[in-house]
């Protein structure tokens, strides 16, 4: 069984949530049509074992552009058509935890006052082509409304996901080479072959792929265990402290989008990178250490999805470098950019962070880091094909912005399972 519970955050302390085996909880229940924005009633345990705990990440969308989509599936089940995009909701905060949540619970969370809309979905880490990723199971008619506007206008994308097929982001499909219109090998309960059906955002970073919420419980992704909700900016801050107070235990809750900082990068469209706190950085002996754990990683290859110690993607050779100085990073570079506060390109020094919006499908998005060395050079890991290299700082029409890493907000950002 290769399908575990995703839980937001919780990588910092080391939390470990359960892992599925056989029939997911209330299976019977998930046979039926897709559950829509409501989960079906479940009971919720007290406790759970341990599986992985994956950091999901959040940014606002983007303006709508091109999302490569596959031709429908061919002799796929006919599923109902998809409903047309209803109103696009900002995906403001993430609930996933590693049961069923409960109708109770939904209902709790629904009536919190500032919480403008809810959707219940399937969240875990599944294996895809012997790689674990983080995949949503969805009701593509309902979920979509939270979708990045790219993603969110393609009726084809959608259909796709009803039709049985698997979405996968931009990252994920060009980074590890996924055939779009080809298959990919899914390990659940047993391993099924399912078709890429498009490559795109859907405005959570760090959602690796979408299936439909028939498909997620083929494969014995724990039924309704998350959520997402749409709330005013001003009550985001707020709605955490009371979404934790209605919550089971070990539910983790990740707002999306807030505390940021705009600026204005040389492109001239604005990047979202910054924390507006900060003024607590590495000591001088960490920030040696941290560019030499880096910098020792010299030659060694791009894998998407590698966090080392001997291959590594771009997030993951940033999260391992700090971790060798005790500081305790979020796994994606779209988190990442929150963790300090901006630092303009004339006072950039060396360990700052440098990130980049490399995602067609969603300018917006931060999909790329690197660390600054000084000297107007950066160490980075590229892309699939390539190694951990030194370059020289590019600061073309990519680049989003710079952030000096504060530790406490760096914990802070990869931390928040309700007690």
């Amino acid at each position: 069984m290769a399908v575990s519970a995703l839980v937001v955050l919780g990588t910092a302390v080391g939390a470990v949530l359960a892992a599925s085996s056989g029939a997911p909880a209330n299976q019977a229940q998930a046979q039926a049509a897709g559950h829509g924005s409501a989960p079906k009633d479940s009971s919720v345990p007290e406790h759970s074992t341990s599986s992985p705990v994956v950091p999901l990440l959040g940014l606002p969308r983007s303006a709508p552009l091109s999302v490569p989509v596959a031709r429908r599936i061919p002799d796929a089940t006919q599923s109902p058509t998809v409903a047309p995009l209803s109103t696009l909701r900002q995906a403001d905060l993430l609930v996933v935890a590693p049961f069923s949540l409960s109708m109770q619970v939904y209902a709790k969370v629904s009536e919190l006052p500032g919480v403008t809309s809810a959707e219940a979905m399937e969240a875990a880490r599944v294996k895809v082509n012997g790689e674990y990723a983080a995949v949503l199971g969805v009701n593509p008619s309902t979920f979509r409304d939270y979708a990045a506007k790219s993603a969110a206008s393609s009726d084809r994308f959608w259909q796709g996901v009803a039709d049985g097929g698997m979405a996968v982001s931009y990252d994920m499909g060009t980074l590890d080479r996924l055939p779009l219109g080809g298959t990919v090998a899914v390990a659940g309960r047993q391993q099924e072959q399912l078709p890429v059906v498009a490559f795109g955002t859907v405005g959570i970073p760090g959602v690796d792929a979408v299936v439909s919420d028939s498909v997620a419980t083929s494969l014995g992704m724990p039924v309704a265990n998350a959520m997402v909700i749409s709330a005013p900016p001003q009550d985001v801050a707020g709605l955490v402290s009371k979404l934790r107070a209605v919550l089971p235990r070990g539910t983790g809750v990740e707002p999306l989008v807030t505390w940021l900082v705009t600026s204005t990068s040389r492109s001239g469209s604005t990047s979202e990178v910054g924390s507006t706190a900060g003024g607590e950085y590495l000591t001088s002996g960490q920030l040696t250490t941290f560019l030499d754990a880096a910098l020792s990683r010299r030659g060694m290859p791009y894998v998407w999805g590698g966090a080392g110690p001997e291959d590594f993607d771009c997030s993951g050779l940033v999260q391992w470098a700090f971790a060798q100085v005790g500081v305790t990073m979020p796994r994606v570079a779209a988190d990442q950019a929150l963790t300090g506060p901006l630092v303009p390109v004339a006072d950039l020094s060396p360990g700052d962070l440098l990130f980049y919006r490399t995602d067609p499908t969603d300018p917006g998005y931060v999909s790329h880091v690197a660390i600054y060395l000084g000297n107007g050079m950066m160490v980075q890991a590229p892309q699939p094909g390539m190694n951990v290299e030194v370059v020289p700082v590019d600061l073309g029409s990519q680049y989003a912005g710079a952030v000096r890493v504060d530790p406490r907000i760096a914990i802070e950002e990869a931390t928040g399972i309700a007690g």
